[in-house]
């Protein structure tokens, strides 16, 4: 919808993302900061995605959906970072027009949603592997992998386009200013001359549904995993699979709890700042943790790591 279109909807054009404007004059210290963690970010999921592109013994169903999880994870902060970076060098805000504020919002939303449905995916699958060993490469060939990655990303990019709509049907008159580092949904909604109590709930009703359900799958994945773990009769499988579950229930667990203490509790003026921080965990550090987490901790990735390593220094050689 091209702003002409817009006319009688709306009088704002553009917005304003403030980001941590009270930051501005130590602006330098934490925009390294992100830049570092977005440089790493990038690297060590690219590295994830050519490494298992390249080795054929990761060319498995575990390693597929990490492959996907990697993807992701470029595309989700490549959304959001970049404006937060300019933000930060900005005393008086980064400047962005209505239709692009509103597609930020719906690409960053579907990769939230598309992010929930890969962790509840990747635990299903461990569940299968590890509860049902026999099984596990005949109920997770090739086209099921396949379809269940299909699925996470079609549900996720048709989670919100209703809300987007929505969005578009209200009335932007007054204020431009969003504080935010980037378009997100409260803070963007929070800003119309219309009535937006229908909009506010359900987008609540929606978050909270999209949220809650595939939260409550993944921990039924690892609470079956956990006790097939503890009737494992060798101790050192047992502390390997509670290590590697440990780990991975930490990285759900800071992934979903920021987007619950964002999008499902009540908000006041006096937790926008910390909003801002929550926001950080999963858009910013989410992204650079999953590569550590779930795959270069684990020893086939590391064993396929040093043979690419050996392999380019031997090309070098000759």
């Amino acid at each position: 919808m091209t702003d002409v279109e817009r006319g009688n909807q709306s009088d704002v054009t553009e917005f304003i993302l403030r980001g941590f404007r009270n930051l501005y004059p130590f602006q330098m210290g934490p925009f390294v900061l992100v830049l570092l963690t977005y440089i790493t970010t990038m690297a060590g999921n690219t590295l994830i995605i050519v490494t298992i592109l390249v080795d054929k013994g990761l060319h498995t169903p575990m390693y597929f959906f990490l492959g996907n999880l990697s993807f992701l994870d470029i595309w989700y902060t490549s959304n959001i970072v970049p404006k937060m970076l300019q933000g930060f060098l900005a005393e008086k805000g980064v400047a962005i027009s209505f239709n692009g504020c509103v597609m930020q919002l719906y690409i960053f939303g579907s990769q939230a949603a598309t992010e929930i449905l890969l962790l509840t995916v990747m635990a299903y699958d461990r569940y299968l592997a590890i509860c049902n060993p026999l099984r596990y490469m005949a109920l997770m060939n090739g086209r099921v992998c396949i379809k269940l990655a299909s699925c996470s990303w079609l549900g996720g990019f048709l989670f919100n386009p209703v809300l987007v709509a929505w969005i578009y049907r209200l009335r932007f008159c007054g204020p431009n200013e969003i504080d935010h580092f980037f378009c997100d949904f409260m803070p963007l909604v929070k800003l119309s001359c219309s009535d937006t109590h229908l909009i506010m709930l359900a987008s609540f009703l929606l978050s909270a549904t999209a949220t809650l359900i595939p939260f409550l799958l993944t921990l039924t994945s690892y609470a079956f995993i956990i006790a097939a773990i503890v009737k494992n009769p060798s101790s050192t499988g047992r502390r390997k699979a509670f290590s590697t579950c440990t780990s991975h229930l930490t990285v759900v667990t800071t992934f979903y709890g920021a987007l619950a203490m964002v999008y499902t509790v009540p908000k006041a003026n006096s937790t926008i700042n910390l909003n801002k921080i929550f926001s950080l965990l999963y858009s910013l550090v989410t992204p650079l943790l999953n590569p550590l987490v779930y795959s270069l901790k684990n020893k086939d990735v590391n064993d396929a790591l040093r043979t690419m390593a050996a392999r380019l220094m031997d090309f070098r050689r000759r």
